[in-house]
């Protein structure tokens, strides 16, 4: 944790700015010590230099598994693609400009693969998430002077209302209970004027009625049980590019298809493993924006990708 951090950090119970007591500090992160807030007298710890406003993953701890399983999979500096620069331009239609010189939360930041494209684009971000695939993010990232992480909930995130000039949801709001009331907290972290952008699993066609069947089974095995069935993706890729035969198979029993086997393993895991996953339609979507006072609302192609711009004033 830097100690800049400080300046925007809250207690999320009562909203006043808190006080640290460093206790292992390498140059100026400091790695192990407590944050106190002096108006409700709680503590929260920092561990391997991540402050902690949460005791665990609880519903997003298959993340906490899948991050540092396939840690560094998605990083664009060490696959040597750019393929996450490209799903994060994609989805928020935003340039290396705008990020410049702007702070940013990164909604659910996983191992840090979009945070990382932030960083180098001279944004200043912060990363937030529930698991323990903070660490992993912490592991790849976390040294940049750029980089700030913390794990918290969602829905009690600690910052003011109010304190970011961007953020984003990357595939991250679908996973929690309530996915309107999750776009509504980060959304209330964007100041007016400042832009929100997400990325969101759709729900058209029918393999999402097949694959949500199959995740009534895979959401009740152990972990490293799914983790090996999902391996399974890696050859099968072959079968799913026969004609007619594939186009079924992607139907009842939908897998990654991407060209690296790594990801596929990594995606079909990420499919049936979390607890959660809503899949959503564009209006509604849309509403969301609109309800929390969000105009100029820009959709760009699937499965469901919306950026807006910040008024203050819902409607």
């Amino acid at each position: 944790m830097k100690s800049g951090l400080l300046d925007i950090l809250v207690c999320p119970k009562c909203q006043k700015g808190l006080d640290l007591r460093a206790e292992v500090a390498k140059g100026t992160e400091v790695l192990e010590g407590v944050l106190r807030c002096p108006e409700c007298a709680r503590d929260y710890p920092v561990v391997s230099g991540v402050p902690r406003f949460v005791g665990s993953g609880a519903y997003a701890s298959s993340f906490g598994r899948q991050w540092h399983w396939f840690r560094k999979v998605q990083i664009d500096s060490m696959s040597g693609t750019d393929e996450s620069e490209r799903t994060l331009a994609a989805t928020t239609g935003w340039s290396g400009e705008d990020y410049r010189g702007r702070l940013v939360l990164d909604a659910g930041v996983g191992a840090g693969r979009f945070a990382e494209i932030v960083s180098n684009k001279g944004g200043d971000v912060v990363g937030v998430d529930l698991s323990q695939a903070i660490d992993a993010a912490y592991e790849n990232i976390g040294d940049r002077p750029n980089v700030h992480l913390v794990q918290a909930d969602i829905f009690a995130m600690p910052f003011r209302d109010g304190t970011f000039d961007m953020a984003y949801a990357m595939g991250v709001l679908h996973h929690t209970p309530d996915p309107a009331a999750a776009f509504t907290r980060v959304a209330a972290a964007v100041r007016p004027g400042g832009a929100l952008a997400v990325y969101l699993y759709a729900r058209y066609g029918p393999s999402n009625r097949f694959s949500d069947m199959i995740r009534v089974l895979t959401t009740r095995l152990p972990f490293p049980v799914l983790r090996a069935l999902s391996a399974l993706a890696v050859p099968a890729y072959y079968l799913y590019r026969v004609p007619v035969l594939g186009k079924v198979l992607g139907i009842v029993c939908p897998i990654s298809l991407h060209r690296d086997w790594r990801w596929r393993w990594l995606d079909t895991f990420d499919w049936y493993s979390p607890r959660y996953q809503w899949k959503l339609l564009y209006p509604e979507v849309v509403r969301w924006f609109r309800a929390n006072g969000f105009r100029h609302v820009d959709l760009f192609d699937g499965p469901i990708r919306a950026r807006g711009v910040k008024t203050g004033e819902p409607s």
